[in-house]
């Protein structure tokens, strides 16, 4: 029912007026909240790892909020793919990992690699995100 919705919709609403007059997109926006619930996208469990594990979730509440004060400043959002924001930042751990299957060293097959920066994937890899950024603009 909410894909035949927006496919009978016009355009999409311009304001949040528009937005809050119109049932369809009412419904679809439930629709999409409810994916969230269902999905339990912003929780955080504490029984694997939670005193090793970083994650920068933010909570549904404060997008909702920034989203509002966007609407309300008339600011033009624009949604980031940040995916390559982890790569290569500095660790201050020292890890090691693996050598990758089809690059294994056929000299020293036993030996593992020492990495200075984070990989993507890897779990220290938002926690040395984190705190550079965090550097950064203290430092502002």
């Amino acid at each position: 029912m909410c894909m035949f919705a927006l496919t009978v919709s016009r355009t999409e609403p311009k304001n949040i007026k528009e937005a809050m007059a119109d049932s369809a997109w009412i419904e679809s926006m439930q629709e999409e909240l409810r994916q969230f619930d269902r999905l339990d996208g912003y929780a955080k469990k504490e029984e694997v790892d939670f005193e090793e594990s970083f994650a920068p979730v933010a909570r549904l509440e404060a997008v909702w909020l920034f989203l509002a004060y966007a609407t309300h400043k008339s600011f033009t959002v624009y949604q980031m793919d940040v995916k390559t924001t982890f790569l290569y930042g500095p660790l201050k751990e020292e890890v090691y990992v693996n050598q990758p299957d089809g690059f294994v060293d056929p000299y020293h097959p036993d030996k593992v690699y020492r990495l200075t920066k984070a990989l993507y994937g890897l779990k220290q890899a938002p926690r040395a995100w984190y705190d550079e950024l965090s550097t950064f603009l203290v430092s502002k």
